[in-house]
Order: structure tokens, then C-alpha cells, then sequence
């Protein structure tokens, strides 16, 4: 609230301490700021997944999360920090910066695919992933572990490693835990591209679905 004095042409033995104040109302600007003050952001760190790699960006579920925030009038909104081609070694370079620039209170880290393609070790993967969960909440923010899986290219050791390093990790760290997040539409028809790496369109509601369902209580 803007406190403006008065200043009027008065008496010498007046002075301007002997006037009072006067309180103004806020304005339409500084009831904006306040608005703007109170939103609280949901960054999403991921890689094409959450991209929206190829579809438009307005279908992908990172948007659809930010338009349901709209929609129940929360005073939540999302932030798509996700960048296609992206690692958990990218990601954790990446995440001071996104941290400071945003001022999240909670970080949805999609990352991991990636590394798991290339065959990049597990270990290392583990060690981004602590490290990233480490930089959320030492900003104050929470952090939620998203999953994923790859095909069994490099063996059973390696595929079972990676696939198990995503839940470790968060029960490790106390963090909330989203499955698979492609579980609903990997095998279903028409929910993947004709990669079958990336969700089509229509499957992203189902990719909203698996994520809302640990962020809701976090809300």
C-alpha cells in the first residue's frame, strides 16, 4: 500500500510532521504485483518426453498440467524447463540456473532417458539424479523423481540396473516417486509415434494422469 503525505502551503508554525498520513487504495499495477506474488510455479526439468517432441507444444502434458492448474483456480502454474536430447548430466548443469531464475516450490525431474539409450552408466545416472534432488531442496523447493524405462538393448544387467535406479534414488532421498510414465501408453495403439520413443497427442492426458497423481497431495 502507497502511504503519500500531503503537502499543503500552510502557516509557518506548522509543520509537515504535523499532518497526517493518507493511505491510498492499492492500485490495478500494485494489485497485480501482489497477484503475480502469491502464483507459485512447478518447474518440469525433462527431455523430449516432456518437450512435446513432436506434437505441438499446446498438446503436450506439461501444458495440459498448467491449464488444469488454470482451471481449479489454483495458484499454481507450470513452467516447461524440458529440452529435447537432454540427460541427467545436462539437467543437473542446467538446474541451478532454472532454480534461480523461476523460484519454484516444486521441481518435477523427467530426466534419464536419455542416458539410458546411450548406455551411459548407471551409477553416474544415480549420481545426477541425487545431485539434482540435493539442489531442489537445498532452494526450499520439493523434489519429484519421474521414472522411465528403455528396451533391452545392452542386456538384462544394465536394463534391470537402470530401471530400478529411479525408485532407489527417491526412496533414498525421501522423495515422491512417479512410475513408468509412459506405462499406460507404450504398448497402447495409436499412443506412440512411429519412433516408438515418443507419446502421440492423444496420450498425453495419460502422461498428466501419472504425474498428478503424486503432485496432487503436494498442492
Amino acid at each position: 500500500m502507497l502511504a503519500i503525505l500531503c503537502v499543503l502551503i500552510l502557516p509557518t508554525h506548522l509543520s509537515a510532521s504535523t499532518l497526517p498520513a493518507v493511505t491510498l487504495p492499492s492500485t490495478s499495477a500494485d494489485q497485480s504485483a501482489q497477484t503475480d506474488a502469491q502464483q507459485r510455479a512447478i518447474v518440469v526439468l525433462g527431455d523430449s518426453i516432456s518437450a512435446s517432441y513432436g506434437i505441438q507444444r499446446e498438446q503436450g502434458w506439461v501444458h495440459l498440467l498448467d491449464t488444469a492448474l488454470a482451471q481449479r483456480e489454483e495458484s499454481w502454474f507450470a513452467v516447461n524447463a524440458s529440452v529435447s536430447g537432454e540427460t541427467t548430466g545436462g539437467g543437473y548443469a542446467r538446474l541451478a540456473g532454472v532454480l534461480a531464475e523461476h523460484n519454484p516450490e516444486i521441481v518435477i525431474i523427467e530426466l534419464g532417458g536419455n542416458d539410458g539409450l546411450r548406455g551411459y552408466p548407471v551409477e553416474k545416472i544415480r549420481e545426477n539424479l541425487r545431485g539434482m534432488v540435493d539442489l531442489v531442496n537445498e532452494s526450499g523447493a520439493t523434489p519429484i523423481i519421474v521414472a522411465m524405462r528403455i528396451p533391452p538393448n545392452y542386456g538384462p544387467r544394465y536394463t534391470r540396473a537402470f530401471d530400478t535406479v529411479f525408485s532407489e534414488v527417491a526412496t533414498e532421498k525421501g522423495t515422491a516417486y512417479v512410475p513408468f510414465l509412459l506405462e499406460e501408453v507404450a504398448l497402447a495403439e495409436n499412443m506412440m509415434q512411429e519412433d516408438g520413443i515418443h507419446p502421440t497427442a492423444e496420450a498425453q492426458p495419460l502422461l498428466l494422469d501419472a504425474v498428478w497423481e503424486e503432485l496432487l497431495p503436494l498442492l
